[in-house]
């Protein structure tokens, strides 16, 4: 099932997904599903995010039980999602034959089966701590292409601070 973004693919125009048309698109689950919404999403280039945080997510009762912090790869996970549904979008959007690692072009009817992994992790900095309460939105743009590779630069802010940001490589499929 193909999820309906909440905004018409019109030429220019950027799509909106909810959380579940996110499920949709993405393997990962509770506890792991990391996004809530993504929104001006340009479909292959560009897209925007929100993380809202709570105190009942899993990792709060280690990472500290007496000063919540959200974990620095907690925050890079959630991005690395965002570039997911970006990526995802484009499969989406272009239909079957749309370039894709394992050649199969979404054809197959899960979305989600397009969706790689994260390569690397590169200049990532971290200057603000995220806390129970806080919304993180996300960023990500995607870059070159590297053979099966794509480099993305992404950023978290809280408001108007900037949380974290860097360049992240993931790959553009799965094998097996």
């Amino acid at each position: 099932m193909t999820p309906a973004p909440a905004a018409a693919a019109v030429a220019g125009k950027a799509l909106s997904y909810s959380s579940d048309d996110i499920k949709r698109m993405l393997p990962h689950r509770w506890p792991m599903l990391m996004i809530d919404r993504a929104y001006d999403v340009v479909p292959g280039v560009s897209g925007r995010g929100i993380k809202s945080v709570s105190v009942n997510e899993p990792f709060f009762a280690g990472h500290y039980p007496d000063h919540s912090i959200m974990p620095g790869v907690m925050i890079v996970e959630a991005m690395a999602q965002l570039v997911a549904v970006v990526y995802v979008a484009e499969i989406l959007e272009n239909g079957p034959g749309s370039e894709t690692a394992s050649g199969d072009g979404g054809g197959n009817g899960d979305a989600s089966r397009n969706v790689g992994y994260l390569g690397s992790i590169s200049t990532m900095k971290f200057s603000r701590l995220v806390v129970p309460g806080d919304q993180l939105t996300l960023q990500a743009t995607l870059g070159q292409r590297l053979g099966g590779l794509r480099q993305v630069k992404v950023r978290a802010s809280v408001g108007s601070e900037l949380a974290a940001a860097g360049t992240l490589v993931v790959t553009t499929g799965r094998k097996g």
